[in-house]
């Protein structure tokens, strides 16, 4: 997992990982506790995290299409949509996220096989 780190899409992985995880107990454990259970304390606690992983989601996105010089109707729009939606962050990193840090590692090793 450290090895995700030494990259901008690695640690834009990392990020989306932990949003995703975060909007999951947010949306399907803090708020049936808010609204079935009456503890609404884990949805503020939950909902800050999430929000400050959004918000650096998002973030990072940004900076990683200008990085790798993403077109946005075609990558960066579906990475930015999918932080909105349950487990979008999980599927981006798999279809979009994990092909391209193979080849922005590939790349950066001087390897063009």
């Amino acid at each position: 997992m450290l090895h995700l780190l030494k990259t901008p899409i690695g640690r834009l992985r990392v990020i989306g990982f932990l949003e995703g995880v975060s909007l999951i107990i947010l949306i399907f454990i803090a708020m049936p506790l808010k609204y079935w259970a009456g503890e609404p304390a884990m949805v503020k606690m939950v909902g800050m995290v999430h929000g400050l992983l959004f918000t650096l989601f998002v973030l990072v996105t940004l900076s990683v299409a200008v990085t790798y010089n993403w077109k946005f109707f075609q990558t960066t729009w579906k990475v930015l949509l999918a932080c909105m939606i349950p487990f979008g962050t999980f599927y981006i990193d798999k279809y979009v996220l994990k092909p391209a840090t193979f080849v922005s590692e590939k790349g950066r090793n001087g390897n063009n096989s």
